[in-house]
């Protein structure tokens, strides 16, 4: 996948500075390393035995090669913030992390792009509550509006030209670097809905000819 990047307090500097250079560099080669291919072919596999269970969107596909690649690299998964039992759950836990760096994958409602933004925050400071993991910098990864109309993804989802609309007003909360990443649209497909039942979309791959 094709990716930009917006570097908030430096972010992308100091990924690329020796205590965080290894990680950063494995992170950006795995996104690069998924194709087109590798993403229509998860995404039509989630029909193989039922076509209504094909997603609307690639959104479910790119998470899932993420997720697969990630760990198959020791990256920690669902890595909660705090030991406190009454903070966990998905509303208190990272998608990744490993080492220095936690990652958030926010392809969700646009609602919630602050508090994409405040959670590697949280996993990078200091708190009253005990921490369960302590990095030192977030990504943010999401997609761009080019994605999310050629992805065919929910139109209420957050984006990376919103998340960056976010960055001026957050800027004496957001106390950490953080580096938004922001997938772009596919170059040989694009997804189109098509109306499986009366209720019922799924998101049909459709090729482009080059």
């Amino acid at each position: 996948m094709n990716y930009k990047t917006h570097s908030f307090r430096h972010a992308e500097v100091i990924l690329n500075e020796p205590g965080f250079k290894k990680q950063y560099g494995e992170l950006t080669k795995l996104i690069s390393e998924i194709s087109d291919n590798d993403i229509i072919e998860k995404h039509n596999s989630y029909g193989t035995k039922d076509q209504a269970k094909i997603p609307k969107s690639i959104s479910k596909a790119i998470n899932d090669l993420l997720k697969e690649r990630l760990e198959s690299h020791n990256w920690n998964s669902e890595s909660g913030i705090f030991q406190d039992r009454e903070y966990v759950g998905d509303t208190w836990r990272l998608d990744f992390a490993k080492d220095d760096i936690s990652i958030e994958v926010a392809f969700n409602h646009s609602t919630v792009i602050a508090w994409n933004l405040i959670k590697p925050v949280l996993a990078s400071e200091l708190n009253h509550v005990q921490k369960a993991i302590q990095t030192k910098i977030g990504v943010v990864i999401t997609a761009t509006a080019d994605m999310k109309r050629e992805g065919g993804f929910d139109g209420a989802i957050g984006t990376y030209e919103k998340f960056l609309d976010y960055l001026p007003p957050l800027q004496n909360i957001l106390t950490v670097p953080l580096l938004i990443i922001g997938l772009e649209k596919p170059d040989t497909f694009r997804v189109e809905h098509f109306q499986l039942a009366p209720r019922k979309k799924i998101g049909k791959i459709v090729r482009i000819n080059s």
